[in-house]
């Protein structure tokens, strides 16, 4: 015995139909919620988590930047040492973009501690110079949540500078995992990359245009 509340199934044009209708009304929401969105400001953004892609993120911003004529900066707190895809893809852009490498390598590399502690206050002060100096519109400070979470810099210093000294149309992108709790609870747009695999634990190499 055939079921009667059984609904016939649609034909290519209705679905088309219903598919158009949601998405107007879809679209008539979205324009809503957007017509209540009326701040533009200089954010705080920070990339963080265990996996893979934080500084890759932050460059995408550099590189997003630029592609609307933006001055950016960029000062690495850690990967001073190794040469990267991103920085001699920027040199590209040299006359929009300054790039400060200031770190020395990872900390168990260095295993200097005082040496590590100058090291990570000299790039604090060049990225400070740059969201200072008016400029620049976005500086990346790659890694600083790595300083940070050694220490190396007061965390109640940086983030007094962002919250109350940064320029208000400056935008700064932090990158590192293990971003501290107080940096958190202060930044406009936090990231936390969840790692779901990665080669190296299959005993695979960081190789050249993937890992650096």
């Amino acid at each position: 015995m055939s079921d009667d509340s059984e609904k016939p199934e649609l034909n290519e044009d209705e679905l088309n139909a219903r598919h158009a209708e949601k998405m107007r009304k879809k679209k008539a929401a979205r324009d809503k919620i957007m017509s209540t969105k009326t701040i533009e400001k200089g954010l705080v953004i920070v990339h963080t988590g265990k996996g893979k892609g934080k500084s890759t993120a932050g460059f995408g911003m550099v590189f997003r930047s630029l592609g609307h004529g933006h001055k950016v900066g960029v000062v690495q707190f850690v990967k001073g040492r190794i040469e990267t895809g991103e920085r001699m893809a920027l040199e590209r852009f040299s006359d929009l973009v300054t790039v400060k490498r200031m770190g020395e390598g990872f900390t168990w590399e260095t295993q200097d501690r005082q040496r590590d502690i100058a090291a990570a206050q000299q790039a604090w002060d060049a990225a400070k110079e740059m969201i200072m100096s008016g400029d620049f519109r976005l500086v990346l400070c790659d890694e600083l949540n790595i300083v940070l979470r050694y220490d190396y810099l007061d965390i109640a210093d940086v983030v007094d500078f962002l919250k109350n000294k940064k320029p208000d149309d400056v935008h700064v992108v932090i990158t590192g995992r293990n971003a501290k709790d107080d940096l958190i609870e202060i930044a406009d747009l936090v990231t936390d990359m969840t790692q779901v695999k990665h080669p190296f634990r299959s005993g695979v190499k960081p190789q050249e245009g993937i890992e650096f």
